[in-house]
């Protein structure tokens, strides 16, 4: 193994293939189930949120998009009052709101805007009934998944302050409700607790938080969150992310050894669903390992993956790209990576194509955006918005991860024969 220093980083600043920070509502509007995300943009935020959501026009989703109409960018209209008379008509519509978010896109009409003075103005009006909160979903924002980072960001001011020092586990990071309910059931049986999930499943459930709380990231992409987390008194654990047997084990037990748990206690609670996981990705493994993996930037996922594939299923690390490397969050990922492995930060992505080509990986995780043209060229692909799409986190999801990366390298070789 390396260790962090000595692994080399090739820092790129180009164009960049990226997608939208708006993408990150199709996830939390399914986790927050009081809370409503209203996007101030253009009739281009309201379809990619509604074909990347996939959700029917007669269905009731908790997203929906304020258009800016020509009125409105033309100055002959009064931003701030159409938007105060959208807000009024939603909330009248939806009683079952709790939280509202004004999400910011990209249009400069739209940047121009005060959504944060204009969440405080609405927020007098409609509390207590309702809470109105702002972040930016721009598509200018480095990584799409930043939009989650905003999100939790815009919250963490508005956690209430623990009663006392009393150690507790703050789990951060959006899980699908099966995953966060298979951790729950593993944090009681070591005896860590209290435990609360951030983001809750409802948004006014806020968990407390103080000198005692130990902040546990489940997600890589949250460093602003992070940050005022600690801000706010939070000690951050170090870890691994939870993919996979070793990453899972790993996670569980930096918050094991936060609460004074011994490692023989660790190891009998986790042994069974380390054993089924191990069981799950031994299917896998024989498609995967030896395979040559290349991976470009975009969903921040690309380090805590690509040490997944390598530990557990035995690939081979061409380069691995990232949009941001934040070492507070990924120090303990790289000192699991091999020796001499290529990591790339930031994209210039006619550079990162050319290598991409020369080395001919067996398999290329990338955005949408490049996918189709490499599949055309004769290379196998897998879109990383799947990994923040599909619950990956923990023991009962290991083999389900590896089949993402198995299925694309199966569907080639059938499709040969």
């Amino acid at each position: 193994m390396s260790t962090v220093l000595e692994l080399p980083v090739l820092r790129e600043r180009g164009q960049r293939e990226v997608f939208c920070g708006l993408t990150g509502i199709v996830w939390l509007h399914r986790k927050m189930q009081d809370a409503f995300f209203l996007v101030v943009g253009s009739r281009t935020c309201a379809h990619l949120v509604q074909s990347a959501a996939g959700v029917m026009i007669f269905a009731e989703p908790r997203f929906a998009t304020a258009i800016l109409g020509e009125r409105d960018l033309a100055g002959l209209a009064d931003a701030n009052d159409e938007l105060d008379r959208v807000v009024g008509q939603l909330l009248a519509r939806r009683p079952d709101i709790a939280t509202l978010f004004l999400v910011g896109s990209c249009p400069s009409e739209v940047i121009k805007l005060d959504l944060g003075r204009a969440a405080e103005r609405l927020s007098e009006t409609h509390m207590p009934r309702v809470q109105v909160l702002n972040y930016s979903g721009s598509g200018i924002e480095t990584t799409f998944t930043q939009g989650e980072d905003a999100c939790l960001n815009s919250l963490v001011p508005h956690l209430p302050a623990a009663a006392d020092d009393t150690p507790s586990l703050l789990v951060v990071g959006t899980l699908a409700d099966v995953v966060e309910d298979q951790f729950r059931r593993l944090f009681d049986e070591l005896g860590v607790g209290p435990v609360h999930f951030f983001p809750p499943r409802r948004a006014r459930d806020l968990p407390p938080i103080g000198r005692g709380t130990r902040v546990l990231l489940a997600q890589p992409f949250l460093s602003d969150t992070a940050r005022s987390l600690v801000a706010r008194g939070a000690t951050l654990l170090a870890s691994p992310y939870p993919l996979g047997v070793q990453g899972t084990t790993a996670w569980l037990g930096a918050a094991a050894t936060a609460f004074g748990v011994s490692a023989d206690t660790l190891e009998r609670v986790t042994a069974p669903s380390a054993r089924r996981a191990n069981t799950a990705l031994a299917r896998y493994r024989p498609w995967l390992e030896g395979r040559r993996l290349f991976l470009f930037p975009d969903s921040q996922l690309e380090i805590p993956i690509a040490r997944f594939l390598h530990e557990e299923c035995g690939m081979t690390l061409v380069e691995v790209g990232t949009p941001y490397l934040d070492r507070l969050l990924m120090d303990a990922e790289l000192a699991r990576l091999p020796e001499g492995v290529q990591l790339s930060e930031g994209q210039d992505v006619d550079r990162q194509l050319d290598r991409c080509r020369e080395a001919q990986p067996d398999l290329t995780v990338c955005g949408l955006g490049l996918a189709n043209p490499l599949e055309a060229e004769g290379l196998r692909t897998k879109w990383s918005i799947e990994l923040v799409f599909s619950p990956v986190q923990g023991y009962e999801q290991a083999g389900d991860l590896a089949e993402l990366f198995a299925r694309p390298l199966d569907r080639a070789q059938r499709l040969a024969v």
